[in-house]
């Protein structure tokens, strides 16, 4: 077959799958059966074997799933995701009705009433009809692009139906996982127990809740994997510049029309007691759905009317969550352990008569700290009310005191950690206990090095928690700085045992050829990364991401730093007293300062990289920097476009020069950028573009 051809096969059944997908999945009225449709989607995927250079980028075969994402691009919502306020009161949604109706002096408006699912927010672009991109919520202002793994749910359409759209527009919703998809999924799991107890391994752990097994899902690396899955997606909200529709539910009823998966729940109400009469009908009929839904969300209707109410701080003021009565059950409080986490803060858990709530057996529920334990007097045997707060976290709300058996043993809190047998520390005027013993505690030094290679800090990709237990546990590592003396023949077919939390059962495990050099690769390429983000790494107590970008761009160098006085550091912008005394006291202890040094021999940044000859080659230059580089980070490549005299755009458009363009770059910038005959470089030709300017 000839290329012409081929493309006009190609064009053809694209278009037609597409067609049938959205016949089935969207208006469950199919027009094909099974087999034909497997037929003609083999047929397209041959094609686009033989001529992969005329796959579409909405091509149905992107919903098997199959490419593998290694890291997923950081991208900037031009829409911020803001949070909603939340109520479990009709009394306060009566005021927010009378905030309204002041706020625009006048009765003549209108709401409407959608459910809340209980799933993982996303939004969704589209460029001229195509799906380009689909991002996670990630803060409100920042997400993760997964759009490989986006285009796995069938419910999402790649192309829209209909010619009457704008050109470019985002869309939000909600991913989510169905009941009866997710209990398959566990079913499976039980099966594969079974198989794991014959041949006498340990079991693998149930998923506990439908919400975030559908989080993991939309992050794993394998597309494949998130198909097989089989998520779902409602949306429920429409953004463009132009404010294309005058109401909220006008741009539903356009969605719908697109292709779009628009749960037909959703109500006009005209007055505040129509919405408290939606409210008390799903209430009851919520549990009939095929997804967990936590509540309403009532927004004004008027789009003009959205505007002139505005927004808060942190919300919009036309729009108020409420939130459903959480499903709550009464057990029995067995005893109360404690968790060390990697900061030393010390949390009871309250260890539970197994008892299910909300569709999970509940076992264990955190008690936060000793004030909370005094405010509910509980005891051990107490007869105890559990909740699942948004039906996910276990808490206990109260004690059932009529009940309480005459022996009821009155809880004191411990005084030495249990990990490690240190005497617990508690500063005055803070709930949490501390266990201060941060080089030798085991699950403080686990937690700081799991810390240390996440994504935001060193970036060790190869490494996780069970291989760091296993070099824990082998005496290969004791602390950060122990990683980088690692050699390939330290680790190579190293063999250690692996404990289940739950059932206490180890399980042999040894790491390969391939994983052992990928992981002493991976480890060599962090020594590149930037000092703002190895200071992050560290683990200070109250130094987050943010922060330690300020005292990097401050102090500009590790030694400052630790020489600074709490004087100074207060004086940083936005740096508060509590910050400041957890870095002196940081840098105060010997220990610390003895790691810092091993890691500035083994080669590590820290202090903030002066670019020799920076200057202004790059001025009046606009660059858009997209996907995953080999040896820069994305902040780093744009950091010396900057000190060059360079702009950084977030998206590409007829005023930029460059599209600097790594790994896993989305297909729709980089066509955008041909189209407008935009200059791309990699990185080899960045370097060459700094040096030859």
């Amino acid at each position: 077959m000839k290329a012409a051809e081929a493309k006009k096969k190609i064009e053809a059944l694209t278009e037609e799958l597409n067609h049938h997908n959205y016949l089935y999945y969207q208006e469950a009225k199919p027009e094909i059966s099974d087999y034909e449709f497997d037929q003609k989607l083999k047929e397209l995927e041959q094609l686009e074997r033989e001529f992969p250079e005329l796959k579409l980028s909405h091509s149905p075969t992107s919903r098997v799933g199959g490419d593998i994402t290694k890291a997923f691009e950081t991208i900037t919502h031009k829409y911020p995701m803001l949070s909603l306020g939340n109520t479990y009161s009709k009394e306060e949604l009566v005021d927010f009705d009378g905030r309204v109706k002041r706020g625009l002096g006048t009765e003549d408006y209108e709401y409407i009433c959608e459910l809340k699912f209980d799933g993982v927010a996303i939004s969704l672009r589209y460029e001229h009809g195509i799906l380009a991109r689909g991002v996670t919520r990630g803060d409100g202002t920042k997400g993760d692009d997964i759009t490989t793994n986006v285009k796995t749910i069938r419910s999402i359409p790649l192309k829209l139906r209909g010619a009457d759209f704008p050109v470019s527009f985002e869309v939000r919703g909600e991913v989510f996982m169905p009941k009866k998809q997710f209990i398959e999924l566990n079913e499976g799991v039980k099966k594969e127990n079974e198989q794991r107890e014959a041949e006498g391994k340990s079991p693998l752990t149930l998923y506990a809740n439908a919400r975030n097994t559908t989080s993991g899902t939309l992050k794993m690396q394998d597309s494949k994997i998130v198909a097989d899955r089989k998520l779902d997606c409602y949306l429920y909200s429409y953004l463009d510049d132009a404010n294309t529709f005058d109401t909220h539910e006008a741009s539903l009823k356009f969605l719908e029309k697109a292709g779009f998966n628009v749960s037909q729940t959703y109500k006009n109400c005209s007055t505040i007691d129509e919405v408290f009469d939606y409210i008390n009908y799903w209430d009851q009929e919520r549990h009939k759905l095929e997804v967990e839904t936590d509540g309403i969300v009532i927004k004004v209707n008027s789009i003009a009317q959205q505007s002139e109410l505005g927004f808060t701080a942190k919300n919009p003021r036309w729009a108020i969550s409420y939130k459903f009565k959480a499903e709550s059950a009464i057990t029995t409080l067995n005893d109360i352990t404690y968790q060390v986490g990697r900061t030393g803060a010390i949390t009871p858990v309250a260890e539970l008569e197994p008892v299910l709530l909300a569709g999970t057996t509940v076992k264990r529920a955190s008690l936060h700290n000793a004030n909370e334990i005094e405010r509910l007097e509980v005891r051990i045997g107490d007869s105890v009310n559990v909740e699942k707060g948004g039906e996910i976290i276990p808490k206990i709300t109260s004690v059932n005191l009529e009940s309480r058996p005459a022996n009821a043993e009155k809880i004191s809190y411990i005084t030495e950690c249990p990990e490690c047998g240190t005497r617990l520390i508690r500063k005055e005027g803070e709930a949490q206990h501390y266990c201060p013993n941060i080089e030798s505690c085991p699950p403080q030094v686990q937690g700081r090095i799991e810390h240390f290679i996440s994504r935001n800090a060193m970036n060790i990709e190869s490494l996780g928690p069970r291989t760091i237990a296993g070099f824990l546990n082998k005496g290969l590592i004791n602390d950060l700085s122990d990683l980088y003396t690692l050699t390939f023949d330290d680790i190579n077919n190293l063999q250690f045992e692996e404990i289940d939390e739950l059932t206490g059962e180890a399980t042999k495990r040894s790491i390969k050829e391939k994983s052992a050099r990928n992981i002493i690769d991976s480890i060599e390429k962090s020594k590149a990364i930037p000092f703002e983000r190895v200071l992050f790494g560290l683990g200070i107590r109250y130094v987050g991401k943010t922060v330690a970008e300020k005292l990097a761009q401050h102090f500009e160098s590790i030694d400052r730093l630790m020489s600074a006085s709490f004087d100074e550091i207060v004086g940083v912008h936005e740096i508060g007293e509590r910050i400041a005394e957890s870095v002196v006291d940081y840098f105060k202890n010997e220990e610390s300062l003895a790691m810092i040094q091993r890691l500035k021999e083994a080669g590590l940044s820290f202090q903030i990289e002066q670019q020799e000859g920076a200057g202004d080659q790059l001025k009046g230059l606009t660059f858009v920097v997209s996907g995953v580089f080999e040896t820069f980070g994305r902040d780093e490549l744009k950091n010396l476009i900057k000190q060059h005299g360079g702009k950084v755009a977030s998206s590409i458009s007829s005023k930029t020069n460059y599209l600097v363009a790594g790994a896993n770059m989305g297909p729709a910038k980089k066509e955008k950028a041909d189209s407008l005959g935009i200059t791309i470089l990699d990185e080899s030709s960045f370097r060459e573009l700094l040096q030859n300017d």
